[in-house]
């Protein structure tokens, strides 16, 4: 595999090596010893799925406390994954790092706790995504920021409007999320 760092630190993009044949194909989407050396050490404790239509953006998320790190791929169609650096006192505070992930490449975005995470689903077909988790899911740790946020400045690559979900559509902008809800830069691994 090959692991590129990203311009913020500790976001990685992942290229696995994927094995192809007539037959179809194989790869590792994790292997803790490997991953482990390029500086994944977290423990991954929950695996998730989600389908998404053409035009669909879900995010910005995080939880708070139970601030999760995850590992996160695509396993049919293309979508644009974001990561949003929301640790208060952080050098990158609301900088955020995107890269388009696809079914045929393989390629995954290792995005540490402390980070919001979204994606948009590119194209005209729709995304299967899945992602590793090192926390659990925690509803009343989840937190929200608005997708068009226009300080965060995400140019999602999208040709009409999303859809989204109400969640999505009335979430705040970063600056009127109570800081107090927020990880803090000194305290998240």
């Amino acid at each position: 595999m090959r692991v590129e760092p990203t311009e913020l630190e500790g976001v990685l993009h992942i290229v696995p090596r994927v094995f192809g044949d007539a037959r179809g194909f194989f790869l590792e989407t994790f292997h803790a010893a490997r991953y482990a050396d390029h500086g994944v050490t977290c423990a991954f404790v929950q695996d998730n799925a989600s389908r998404s239509a053409p035009g669909t953006v879900r995010g910005l998320h995080l939880q708070q406390p139970g601030a999760q790190a995850k590992l996160v791929y695509v396993l049919d169609g293309r979508v644009l994954d974001v990561a949003v650096d929301v640790r208060v006192g952080s050098p990158t505070f609301g900088r955020h790092v995107a890269r388009a992930l696809d079914g045929e490449r393989k390629n995954q975005l290792f995005i540490p706790a402390g980070f919001a995470h979204g994606f948009a689903v590119l194209g005209d077909a729709p995304a299967l995504f899945a992602y590793k988790c090192s926390e659990p899911y925690r509803r009343e740790d989840e937190l929200s920021v608005a997708w068009n946020d226009p300080r965060i400045g995400i140019d999602w690559g999208l040709e009409r409007p999303p859809l989204l979900s109400d969640r999505d559509r009335d979430a705040p902008r970063l600056a009127d999320v109570d800081e107090a809800r927020l990880p803090r830069f000194a305290e998240v691994p």
